[in-house]
């Protein structure tokens, strides 16, 4: 007999980044949600780089908020420093990143789920999951809670069985100083789901104080109008600079005399870290040619001296640690808080989802780094999509979920349950197919009318999306039928470098060239500037999103085009149409991978690793008959 019972409609389990969004997104829908977390003053912990964004990961964070989601406004509100990366290539692949006050970035989300209608919190340890037949029900806590739900979204990060290394020294432990969630797995076991150990790590924290800047290179962020989410102020705390510095060949020579109690090295750590966020112990080893690795030192808030050394993620013995960063000259004197640490955890694998994140438990969803994912927006993107569809599995809506071709998210979840992971999985714009669809400064075109359809946009959101969108079509209108006559513009175009017309053209065809900007036009073109001086609220945005659109017109057409004619194999089902064990045409590592995963459509069969274009002709072929 439970000691305590309540009923919801949602339970999520975590309160780390797909926690948040998850409760949030199911509370906006209507569902009398509960969020268990363990610790109530650390939700939305950054356990690792207080920081937000990056190559397609800032994508996706304009994405989670285009859909009504938090982390952008968060990002915003506590940003200290903001960068657009990638500015030297083209649009499709600039990603916005910021450095956060990690303090302020816990209090702020915090204050917004408290806030929240329909969302309560539970602090406790989920350590089973309640199941009635094939569906869920609710879960129990350590402390013999019983609380009942319709849905349950786990969200765990690295807690489920958390073991942290530093050196030959193991200690249990979901993040630094806080205990692990030893029961949880086993339960989630219990059910047939199949678990995994992964491994993560971070780095060093220094104290402000003992380093040398004077020997450091200084790395301002930038003050323009870019930011994460489309409804936030301007960033209202002050923009500290990160410095860089690189490693040398002392500091690697006593790193490699640390290697032999490396627990990468010695056989202590079984389970595989991220590939693309390597130890500096991996970095000496993989590239052992090379004498230098650059680093990045970032000011974790503005109240504090801590530090975080990007690039120096590590699980050496914390003197070796140390040792090594004294032999650098910014570092000389150098004193820590903490040492780097690895930690292995559980995850389950992600080809056991639908693409709802939705287990084959009736009720129950995963999502963040239980999924094998690595990164505070991999697991917000997936949290979003998890919580929403937790309440439309209460409400007995259809699921919710995006292509490919309509959001990052899409292709995270859909690499995800399509080829599952053997390494902690890190969004890149190269696993994105249409990247020029996919861009940071449309993520509320291609997302806000979900947004508004499923009840997660407020109504400023609203408003403003409705606005900005009128005002673009507005302005691509005008510039497909203003005249430009070459008399009155040649003058100008000589003068930015730029090739003399002929004859006139209109002023779209103008907008082609890489030169010009539609800011320049206006300067040069009185009424042009007249019709813009009409646009006062999210000038500059609007403004750049639709000299996009002009500019690269052409190109997305095509890539539209190749997706929609993808889209026509997405179209055809064939979940439970097939024993594909029987069908002796299909290869033999085909007919394993389709009885695996049973896809839900033809075109995620084709993108299973092992099934060849000769497979899905010989299904294609099978549905004719």
């Amino acid at each position: 007999m439970s000691d305590y019972s309540q009923n919801f409609d949602v339970i999520v389990v975590g309160a780390g980044h797909a926690g948040c969004e998850a409760a949030a997104a199911a509370a906006r829908m209507g569902a009398k949600t509960c969020l268990v977390t363990m610790d109530m003053n650390k939700i939305a912990q950054m356990s690792c780089n207080p920081a937000v964004g990056g190559i397609a990961k800032g994508q996706i964070v304009r994405e989670v908020d285009a859909l009504g989601g938090g982390m952008g406004e968060v990002t915003d509100a506590t940003a200290i420093q903001f960068r657009m990366l990638n500015r030297s290539k083209g649009p499709a692949m600039w990603s916005p990143r910021a450095q956060c006050d990690r303090r302020r970035f816990i209090d702020t989300w915090r204050r917004r789920l408290e806030q929240t209608d329909n969302l309560y919190i539970w602090q406790d340890e989920a350590t089973e999951v309640l199941t009635e037949g094939n569906t869920v029900c609710g879960i129990r806590t350590i402390w013999g809670a019983e609380l009942r739900a319709r849905a349950v979204v786990i969200t765990a990060g690295t807690f489920l069985r958390g073991l942290m290394h530093v050196g030959r020294k193991q200690v249990p432990g979901g993040r630094c100083a806080e205990p692990a969630a030893n029961f949880l797995t086993a339960s989630l076991e219990a059910l047939g789901l199949k678990s995994f150990r992964m491994k993560t790590g971070t780095p060093v924290r220094i104290d402000k104080r003992s380093v040398h800047f004077e020997d450091m290179e200084e790395q301002p962020g930038e003050t323009d109008f870019h930011r994460f989410s489309y409804i936030s102020p301007c960033r209202p705390l002050p923009q500290l600079p990160c410095w860089t510095c690189e490693t040398n060949e002392e500091v690697h020579n006593i790193l490699r005399k640390g290697l032999p109690d490396s627990p990468l090295y010695n056989g202590q750590i079984q389970s595989i870290g991220p590939r693309y966020c390597p130890s500096i112990e991996t970095k000496i080893v993989t590239f052992p040619d090379r004498n230098h690795h650059p680093l990045f030192l970032e000011p974790e808030g503005c109240d504090t001296n801590e530090l975080y050394l990007n690039g120096f993620s590590s699980s050496l013995p914390m003197e070796i640690q140390i040792e090594a960063l004294k032999k650098m000259p910014c570092f000389r004197d150098m004193v820590v808080y903490r040492p780097g640490y690895a930690i292995e955890y559980d995850m389950f694998d992600p080809t056991q989802l639908s693409h709802s994140l939705e287990t084959k438990i009736d009720g129950l969803f995963l999502a963040g780094q239980v999924n094998g994912t690595t990164g505070y927006e991999e697991a917000a993107g997936q949290g979003i999509i998890a919580g929403m569809n937790a309440a439309l599995k209460c409400s007995g809506g259809e699921r919710f979920t995006l292509g490919r071709d309509e959001a990052y998210i899409g292709v995270l979840i859909d690499d995800l349950v399509t080829k599952g992971v053997d390494e902690p999985y890190r969004m890149f714009t190269s696993r994105a197919e249409y990247r020029i669809l996919l861009r940071q400064d449309n993520a509320d075109v291609r997302l806000t009318p979900y947004a508004i359809k499923y009840g997660m946009a407020s109504e400023e959101r609203t408003r403003r999306f409705n606005q900005k969108k009128e005002r673009m079509d507005a302005i691509i209108e005008y510039c497909k039928t203003f005249p430009i006559k070459a008399p009155r513009i040649n003058p100008f175009l000589e003068s930015i470098g730029t090739t003399p017309l002929n004859g006139g053209c209109k002023m779209f065809d103008l907008i082609n060239r890489p030169q010009i900007t539609l800011n320049g036009l206006a300067d040069e073109i009185e009424d042009f500037k007249s019709f813009l001086d009409n646009i006062d609220e999210d000038r500059e945005e609007t403004l750049e999103a639709a000299e996009i659109e002009m500019k690269y017109h052409g190109y997305i057409a095509r890539e539209r085009a190749l997706a929609d004619k993808m889209q026509r194999l997405e179209n055809i089902k064939i979940k439970g149409r097939f024993n594909y064990e029987s069908l002796t045409q299909l290869s033999t590592e085909a007919r394993q991978k389709l009885s695996v995963i049973n896809p839900e459509t033809l075109a995620q069969a084709g993108r299973i690793p092992g099934v060849s274009p000769s497979d899905i002709s010989v299904l294609l072929v099978l549905l004719g008959r």
